[in-house]
């Protein structure tokens, strides 16, 4: 009896699935059968492992397109600010110098009442005199309205040459004189506040 109950004891241990999903599904026939489910198991493992790996791959890919799009927000926010700089830049020079372009319209009008004063001579009871008189009143104001506005003109006469402030139409060779010595103003040059607005004509020593 105890022969014949070896002889029913189950001989495909070795055989059996060793999967989790196969456990109560495969019993022993004692046919040394391989389980039923064993492939369809090792197949839904890879599948599962392959999918794995590809979610694996797509989450890295999403991880690299944030990355990129969040050094995109970054320059696009760095590119923001610095528009933002040049234009608060360009509204404060324009508002600096909003009045240039009136101020450069005047100048040849203070221009001609220089050359009108300049034919007054040192008797100040003639004629000629006493017609100027009113030229140079409106002058002075001019010259007070001009400086309220912070223009004033350039110091050129005896100083050295400058680019920045001078043009020079004319040089002349004098003795004494060292050579790129201003000799000369020939048309007054202007500064509004800290800008040249326009150069003045002078003569040169050579």
């Amino acid at each position: 009896m105890e022969e014949k109950n070896k002889a029913q004891e189950c001989t495909c241990k070795d055989s059996k699935c060793d999967d989790e999903c196969c456990k109560e599904e495969c019993e022993c026939s004692c046919e040394k059968e391989k389980c039923k489910c064993s492939d369809t198991c090792k197949e839904d493992k890879k599948k599962k492992k392959e999918d794995k790996h590809k979610y694996k791959e797509e989450i890295e890919k999403l991880k690299l397109e944030n990355k990129k799009k969040d050094e995109e927000i970054l320059i696009a926010k760095a590119d923001l600010i610095n528009y933002r700089k040049r234009k608060d830049e360009e509204v404060t020079r324009l508002l600096k110098f909003c009045n240039e372009d009136l101020i450069k319209q005047i100048l040849p009008i203070l221009d001609n009442f220089e050359r009108a004063i300049k034919l007054d001579d040192d008797n100040l009871e003639d004629e000629v005199s006493k017609f100027l008189e009113g030229f140079k009143m409106i002058y002075c104001n001019m010259e007070q309205v001009m400086e309220n506005f912070e223009v004033k003109p350039i110091d050129g006469a005896n100083k050295p040459f400058d680019p920045v402030y001078h043009n020079a139409i004319m040089v002349e060779k004098r003795d004494g004189i060292e050579p790129g010595e201003v000799l000369e103003v020939l048309q007054k040059g202007y500064i509004y506040k800290d800008k040249v607005i326009r150069p003045a004509m002078v003569k040169v020593s050579e």
